[in-house]
């Protein structure tokens, strides 16, 4: 990290104040938004920095929800110190050991059967000291969509807006009616294998700032059909019949929910993010300058295509995903 950047030369001074000592926090990575994260060591004890410019990310949210998932049992960093002015953070460090990186096909079933579990907890968490969290409302999910209108079909592969316009209006209205007619509850939003720590054998959780209330199969569907890896349909098919079972038990959906609507809600809920993500892959890349998520559209498109085409009113949108979306992305890759 250059000494030049004004923020680290703010960020090294705030801590060498707290912790009345020099030390040298080490960059670990930036995310998928402006943050930027460093490890810093003093007297053999680690801990993470965040760095958040407060004009672009207000660390309060983080804070706020840090408290209430703690407080709801929830394995959660531990705020130690923090700077709303300046948007630094000096938190527990969880280790570096995300979830992603230990999954394999023999103990995929085990860890994501514990992460369901922590859902328990998390859809109990609907308000922090300030209020309710925000509707995760059908104005919400419109904007969501859109994302993939303007950044992947418009601006990445130039397609006409007319068009746009006419392959998704029906089917983001479908994806729209499936979001908001759900049972509502505490909802993390961004609930994948990249955002579970694995820390002495319990899963720990990260990235749930923008917490809200919504649908209650977001995060499931979130989960196990991830944005970043694809697991055989077989082994969703047995969690999901667990989360079914779990929202039934926790009485967040009523007992004459039957398996095949929790299916259509979980499958639509799915298409619906990851038409959001494609769409967030390519905004990362050309208005944020981080092309590697560039990598992890097709992924996003082959789910759209395969979920979407077991639906009568999402088959149209499915064939354009597999015969213009799909063929555009791999031939602008060349």
């Amino acid at each position: 990290m250059p000494l030049s950047d004004p923020r680290f030369l703010q960020l090294n001074a705030w801590l060498n104040q707290y912790f009345n000592v020099k030390v040298s926090p080490q960059l670990i990575s930036g995310d998928a938004s402006f943050r930027r994260y460093f490890r810093v060591f003093v007297n053999n004890d680690s801990y993470i920095v965040v760095d958040s410019p407060p004009n672009l990310i207000d660390i309060v949210p983080f804070i706020q929800l840090a408290d209430s998932y703690s407080r709801q049992g929830i394995a959660v960093p531990k705020v130690i110190a923090s700077d709303r002015d300046l948007g630094v953070m000096l938190l527990s460090d969880l280790g570096d050991t995300q979830l992603l990186s230990v999954l394999n096909k023999e103990n995929l079933q085990q860890y994501y059967s514990e992460a369901l579990v922590l859902l328990t907890d998390i859809a109990k968490v609907t308000q922090t000291q300030t209020g309710p969290l925000p509707k995760y409302d059908a104005a919400f999910v419109a904007r969501e969509l859109d994302i993939f209108c303007e950044w992947l079909a418009l601006h990445h592969l130039g397609l006409a807006v007319d068009e746009v316009n006419i392959r998704t209006a029906a089917a983001f209205n479908v994806l729209t009616e499936n979001a908001i007619s759900q049972p509502q509850a505490g909802m993390h939003r961004d609930y994948h294998s990249r955002n579970l720590m694995l820390q002495d054998g319990q899963l720990k959780v990260i990235d749930f700032q923008d917490a809200v209330i919504g649908p209650v199969t977001y995060d499931a569907v979130s989960l196990l059909r991830d944005c970043y890896i694809r697991w055989p349909d077989s082994d969703v098919e047995l969690l999901m019949q667990q989360h079914y079972q779990q929202c039934l038990n926790d009485k967040l959906i009523g007992a004459d929910v039957s398996f095949a609507q929790y299916r259509r809600w979980f499958d639509l809920m799915g298409i619906q993010r990851h038409v959001k993500a494609a769409g967030i892959f390519a905004r990362l890349n050309y208005r944020d300058n981080k092309p590697a998520y560039m990598a992890d559209i097709p992924l996003t498109l082959e789910y759209i295509r395969d979920i979407a085409a077991r639906y009568q009113e999402l088959q149209g949108f499915s064939k354009w995903i597999a015969e213009v979306i799909i063929p555009a992305v791999t031939a602008k890759k060349h």
